[in-house]
């Protein structure tokens, strides 16, 4: 890494490795089991990740099918970013199906952190980290150069203002390698998700596409920083190829409606 020595954000969890307060500052959340599924919350009626008791790699919430779409663009990326732990359902499912790729988790919320083993999110090790760290600034004196990058950073209010801005989607485009692949989560009902999908089509100068997870609640932006997007240049048998049985055929068809309904993003006023 440049800027910052890595050492300013490898803090324990808990600590002020941002230079704000500390974790006292921070919603806790809590977890529910009901004998088949274990879950996260910051409120009742939000469900930020859950994780099959039986399969805890297993994708059980619909839009994280459809950011594992970065496979159809980057089938075996070399270092994968992440903002927003969570429950960790994507930081395992990468850590357990991409074994060539590095994997790098930011996340704020200590407490969330402290919930790990819960959810069996693996170990800090060569190929795995979490930092505790705010990824709006870590990305802003940073320059990890990923290959891909998932934004999946929600707390108990929704969708930080923080992760939302031109200046974050621009210091996202930054972190990126020449042909890197950002991947946004977005609240497809909140009234300002077009906005936000506009800047990141500016960002990435146009070169981004939008596609509504299964249950239409979450919107999935991709941008490419490499050649543009296009169903021409994607190799389903490529992009399931570094995958066990199990997740290509979890994944194999979501793939394939992503292809298909894939739609291009229009700019809207910043």
């Amino acid at each position: 890494m440049t800027g910052r020595a890595a050492t300013s954000w490898d803090a324990e969890p808990g600590a002020d490795s941002c230079g704000h307060l500390t974790s006292l500052q921070y919603v806790q959340p809590f977890v529910r089991e009901d004998g088949a599924s274990r879950s996260l919350h910051f409120t009742l009626g939000e469900l930020q990740s859950r994780m099959l008791l039986r399969r805890p790699c297993y994708l059980d919430v619909d839009y994280t099918r459809t950011m594992m779409g970065f496979l159809l663009f980057k089938p075996a990326p070399v270092h994968i970013g992440m903002v927003g732990l969570g429950g960790g359902s994507l930081a395992k499912f990468c850590y357990r199906q991409l074994r060539a790729s590095q994997m790098t988790v930011l996340e704020i919320n200590p407490h969330v952190i402290a919930l790990r083993r819960e959810f069996q999110v693996p170990d800090d090790g060569e190929r795995f980290r979490v930092i505790a760290a705010d990824g709006a600034l870590f990305l802003r004196e940073e320059v990890p150069g990923f290959d891909v990058l998932l934004v999946d950073g929600f707390d108990h209010a929704g969708q930080p203002p923080a992760l939302c801005s031109q200046r974050f989607y621009d210091d996202c485009f930054a972190a990126l390698r020449a042909d890197g692949v950002l991947v946004v989560n977005l609240h497809s009902d909140h009234r300002d998700c077009p906005v936000w999908a506009g800047r990141i089509s500016r960002s990435f100068s146009g070169n981004a596409v939008e596609v509504l997870a299964a249950e239409k609640s979450n919107s999935i932006v991709f941008a490419s920083r490499g050649q543009p997007i296009s169903p021409r240049r994607m190799s389903l048998a490529q992009s399931l190829s570094g995958l066990d049985d199990e997740a290509r055929l979890q994944l194999k068809a979501e793939l394939v409606r992503i292809a298909w309904e894939m739609k291009n993003l229009e700019q809207e006023p910043a």
